[in-house]
């Protein structure tokens, strides 16, 4: 056996409509089929691809980052993305690789997720 690709993430929340709207709205996820598994959430594409399940009706645990430090995306379109956190109140922290110049842009989601977006270092800063 050997590890191919990463599949998807998995976060709870106790706000599933937030949380979903955090994602599709503002970082450009989609809504996509999910199968009836005995539970509410919804499930998150990048193209073809489910890359992260959202699973509502469970207990959050105290610290809702639990083990996962965080998730990272690559994205595009830098400005539009802060332009948008900014507009709807989402504290974030960019930062810029000292090497290969990528930024790096972190906030968190509805339910506390730390979600990490990387953009080409071609991309202006700001404003």
């Amino acid at each position: 056996m050997s590890i191919v690709a990463m599949n998807h993430f998995t976060v709870l929340t106790a706000d599933l409509d937030a949380t979903q709207r955090f994602y599709v709205d503002l970082l450009g996820l989609r809504p996509g089929p999910r199968p009836d598994l005995g539970f509410p959430g919804v499930w998150l594409y990048v193209g073809d691809a489910a890359v992260l399940h959202v699973i509502a009706g469970r207990a959050m645990p105290e610290d809702p980052r639990g083990a996962l430090d965080h998730m990272a995306f690559s994205a595009t379109g830098l400005q539009a993305v802060t332009d948008k956190l900014k507009a709807h109140g989402i504290r974030y922290d960019l930062r810029r690789q000292n090497d290969s110049g990528v930024w790096q842009l972190f906030c968190h989601d509805p339910s506390g997720a730390r979600v990490e977006l990387d953009f080409e270092a071609a991309e202006a800063a700001p404003v």
